[in-house]
């Protein structure tokens, strides 16, 4: 038998691994779909979807949510005030959503984009005939800290898919 890769899981997100697992509150309702990211609410026990400045702490589960708040499938929408699973750690596989207009290898690192989305991750390309931090294309000299441009790497792509005509189901390895 051939090892093709992970699998897309049927009615779950996770496709391999264990995640740590909290039950958080959902706070607003708009784009908490399963494999989302999220980040902390008002308050630490609560959840919004994770926007692209955002400090995601963790992906919005499906299997893991208790039956009475797991909406009927995992493309389905959470409803309101709903306890929900958020999964972290790192070290798992996991159905996300690439968001549109990236197109990504297998391996490629992944960022937080808006609505709980993945993009690919930012690289800075050293202008021909340069060796300086100054010379670095869309480098800002002053920059200072540890993020990279785009943020802090996520997930890195475990499929190549091309999201140029719409959102894409995609999995991923997690490192958060």
């Amino acid at each position: 038998m051939v090892y093709t890769g992970i699998q897309k899981p049927n009615n779950r997100i996770i496709a391999a691994g264990v995640p740590l697992i909290q039950e958080l509150n959902i706070e607003t309702v708009t784009n908490m779909y399963p494999g989302r990211l999220v980040k902390k609410g008002t308050n630490d026990s609560d959840i919004v979807i994770n926007t692209a400045d955002g400090k995601p702490i963790g992906w919005l589960g499906y299997e893991q949510t208790n039956p009475v708040f797991r909406p009927k499938d995992p493309i389905s929408i959470y409803g309101a005030e709903a306890q929900v699973a958020v999964l972290n750690g790192g070290g798992f596989y996991i159905r996300a959503m690439l968001a549109e207009s990236e197109n990504v290898g297998k391996g490629d690192p992944l960022v937080a984009g808006d609505n709980g989305e993945l993009k690919a991750a930012v690289s800075l390309a050293v202008k021909e005939g340069t060796d300086t931090a100054d010379e670095v294309e869309g480098a800002t000299p002053e920059l200072q800290g540890s993020l990279v441009p785009g943020g802090q790497v996520i997930a890195y792509a475990e499929e190549s898919i091309n999201a140029t005509s719409g959102a894409t189901e995609i999995i991923v390895r997690s490192v958060i």
